[in-house]
């Protein structure tokens, strides 16, 4: 046996277990950091080859794993966009320079371009509503785009889509051939009338005359015209005539809709293109009756606030009430979250060990949920960690007495010679 060798193996235990208290004083350090992940150090040994009736002593190896699959307690508060990932999953954040990373941390505010960026200053990344329904990259990060929101921005979106459902008379009286609204005579007469207000592209509200008329037995016209085309006093006729007409087919048994169309396509004035869904309307033996009528689009408005669903969906409420789909937040998730590599600012990227990155929404999957209004605490015990202090001190001091009786018979050997 050398003595060398017993003194580098307990050199080896000593930094082991310096490694080792190092561990815990970065969890003791981060026990309130958001999203942050305890380490604990892992041992294994070093064999040198040993011959016959002499033994090498060898020593202790120490790798730092990272106990980033453990999800640590949600902490609610009042703030929307304080984030946090119930289950698998991490999101995706890029740093100043556009490098994309991977954290649990969620405590997201706007910084002054109105972009969520969290204590470390990492951006969240998220797709965008801009260009239709988002669809995730399953293997990349491309199409992703920090989340950006002004309160300043005023934005108007032009009506596309109106549902009107209701309730048309049984017992109405057909109207003549050449009365009808479609004719836009002066003698046109119609069964029943609603209004409906539509947004063109400039935020413009256009209110439209809706008129239902039975032409007979279960049978309807719907006619779409501008209301400010109307002739003063009279209605009809409408500068420029119908913006969109059909024809509508009941059953006279169940006053159920039957066959198509079910709807009416026109263009809203200096708007987009338009389409009314009639598929809920009846034929029943009462009055005319409106049970609900929705279309979309808004005027110019200011973004009042802004809603955080658990399907990762950002809603702006404007200043008028109404709500739309801005961004859509995905979950990232590995094979192996525990062999991700840790870096500074509570961020994960991906490793050799930890497997491809890949991008889902929440929900899907073993993918998690998203909680807005919650924080997610450190997984760290401080009890736990006190104790693996003790355990590691005292350690650290049998291995210094291992060091300690080499330096001494290396003495004693030295000695030998006076």
């Amino acid at each position: 046996m050398s003595l060398y060798g017993m003194m580098r193996t307990g050199v080896s235990g000593m930094n082991a277990q310096a490694n080792r208290l190092s561990a815990v004083a970065d969890n003791i350090a981060n026990s309130d950091t958001t999203g942050y992940k305890r380490s604990s150090a892992e041992f294994s040994t070093l064999v040198l080859p040993s011959t016959a009736g002499s033994y090498s002593s060898g020593g202790v190896n120490t790798t730092i794993r990272t106990a980033v699959g453990a999800q640590g307690v949600l902490q609610y508060t009042t703030s929307v966009s304080d984030l946090a990932v119930n289950g698998d999953g991490f999101f995706v954040v890029q740093d100043p320079s556009g490098v994309p990373y991977l954290t649990r941390a969620g405590a997201f505010v706007p910084d002054a371009q109105g972009r969520l960026a969290n204590a470390a200053g990492y951006q969240l990344m998220a797709y965008s509503y801009a260009n239709g329904i988002p669809a995730a990259t399953a293997n990349g990060f491309e199409g992703l785009v920090p989340v950006q929101i002004s309160q300043m921005d005023i934005s108007a979106t032009p009506s596309t889509l109106g549902t009107f459902n209701g309730n048309l008379s049984a017992g109405a009286s057909p109207v003549a051939p050449g009365s009808l609204p479609s004719d836009n005579s002066a003698t046109s007469t119609y069964t029943s009338k609603s209004s409906l207000v539509a947004y063109d592209n400039l935020g413009n509200k256009v209110l439209l005359d809706v008129y239902f008329t039975n032409t007979g037995s279960g049978t309807w016209e719907v006619s779409v015209f501008d209301q400010s085309k109307a002739t003063p006093g009279t209605s009809f006729p409408y500068a420029g005539g119908a913006l969109g007409t059909a024809n509508l087919t009941f059953d006279t048994t169940t006053g159920k809709l039957t066959g198509t169309p079910t709807s009416v396509s026109l263009t809203v004035p200096n708007g987009a293109s338009f389409t009314l869904d009639l598929s809920k309307l009846t034929q029943l033996g009462t009055g005319f009756t409106v049970s609900e009528a929705v279309v979309n689009g808004n005027a110019p408005s200011a973004i009042e606030k802004v809603q955080i669903g658990k399907d990762g969906v950002i809603y702006a409420q404007y200043q008028d009430g109404s709500t739309k789909p801005i961004y859509k937040i995905p979950l990232a998730d590995v094979q192996s979250p525990d062999n991700l590599t840790a870096l500074p600012g509570n961020v994960y990227a991906q490793s050799p060990d930890s497997g491809a990155v890949r991008i889902g929404f929440a929900n899907e999957g073993r993918l998690g949920s998203i909680v807005s209004g919650a924080l997610e605490n450190s997984n760290v015990d401080i009890a736990e960690e006190l104790t693996n202090m003790i355990a590691a001190q005292r350690s650290y001091t049998a291995n210094s007495k291992v060091f300690q009786t080499g330096s001494d018979l290396m003495d004693v050997l030295v000695n030998l010679k006076r």
